[in-house]
C-alpha cells in the first residue's frame, strides 16, 4: 500500500510531551506520574493504558457550579503512549515554574497530576455584579498543554509597556501580572459592545511577564452534540458562531 498519508507517521522523542502535529499531542506515559487529559481527548494510544474520571471534591463541584470555570478530566495512566487531540484546535506545550499561569479552562487539553488548580476572579474596574470574569490559576512545577483556534501571539508585558487585549481572545497570562477588566466607553452602555465598532470588555495586563492570545474572539463549541448534523454539533443557524459565546455574560 503507499499513500502520500505514510508522511504523518509517529513522531520519535524523548519528551515526556510533544507536538506530534500541530493539532495532536503525544504523551509517554512510563508508570510513575499520571497525566489529566480533558475529557474525550483521547483520539489513540499504545501500550498498557487506563483511563479513568478525574475526582472532584464538593468544594470544586460546587465552584464550577458557580463560576462556570474549571476542568473536567480523565487521568491517564500505566506505560505506554497516548495521543490527545480536541476539535483540531492548535497545542501549545508549557512550563509552568513557581511564577504560575492563569487560563481559561476551556484551553486546557492537559496537565501533569503535580500541579495545582484552583478558581479566581477577575474584576472589572466599574465592579458590576456579574461582569467580572473567572480564570483558573495552576501553580507548582509541570507541564501544560494549552490549546488555541489558531496560531496564537505571545505578547510581553513590561512595566514600561502594558498590553491590552480583548477578553474573549486572550487564553492566559502570568500569574504575576496585574490584571483588570475594563471596557473604553461610558459606564452606562458597558454592557454593549463599543458602539458599532464590535469590541467590548479588555484585559489590562501590567507588570512584567507574558499574555497569550488566539486570533480568534469565539470559544469553539466544547461540548458538541454528536449525531444531530453540523447545525446542532457547531451551532449553525438562528445565531450561528455568536451562540457558542452566549453563556459568557461577561464579554459582551
Amino acid at each position: 500500500m503507499q499513500s502520500p498519508l505514510f508522511a504523518y507517521t509517529e513522531q520519535q522523542s524523548q519528551d515526556r510531551y510533544a507536538v506530534q502535529n500541530p493539532q495532536l499531542l503525544r504523551v509517554a506515559l512510563t508508570g510513575q506520574d499520571d497525566v489529566l487529559a480533558r475529557k474525550g481527548a483521547m483520539v489513540a494510544y499504545q501500550g498498557l493504558i487506563d483511563f479513568d474520571g478525574e475526582y472532584q471534591s464538593q468544594s470544586q463541584r460546587q465552584s464550577r457550579a458557580r463560576t462556570g470555570e474549571g476542568l473536567e478530566l480523565m487521568r491517564c495512566s500505566g506505560q505506554g503512549t497516548v495521543y490527545l487531540a480536541n476539535l483540531a484546535q492548535y497545542i501549545h506545550v508549557v512550563d509552568v515554574d513557581q511564577e504560575g499561569m492563569t487560563v481559561d479552562s476551556a484551553y486546557v487539553l492537559a496537565l501533569d497530576s503535580t500541579l495545582h488548580t484552583e478558581v479566581i476572579a477577575v474584576d472589572s474596574q466599574y465592579g458590576i455584579s456579574g461582569s467580572g470574569k473567572y480564570q483558573l490559576n495552576i501553580s507548582g512545577r509541570g507541564k501544560v498543554a494549552l490549546m488555541t483556534s489558531g496560531q496564537p501571539l505571545m505578547m510581553r508585558v513590561t512595566p514600561e509597556k502594558y498590553v491590552n487585549a480583548d477578553a474573549d481572545a486572550v487564553v492566559a497570562w502570568s500569574s504575576g501580572l496585574r490584571v483588570q477588566m475594563q471596557a473604553q466607553t461610558h459606564s452606562s452602555g458597558v454592557m454593549r459592545r463599543r458602539g458599532n465598532t464590535g469590541e467590548g470588555w479588555e484585559l489590562s495586563f501590567l507588570g512584567q511577564g507574558y499574555a497569550l492570545v488566539q486570533p480568534s474572539e469565539v470559544m469553539p463549541p466544547q461540548h458538541t452534540v454528536i449525531g444531530q448534523g453540523l447545525g446542532a454539533q457547531y451551532g449553525i443557524g438562528r445565531q450561528g458562531a455568536h451562540g457558542q459565546n452566549q453563556n459568557n455574560v461577561w464579554s459582551r
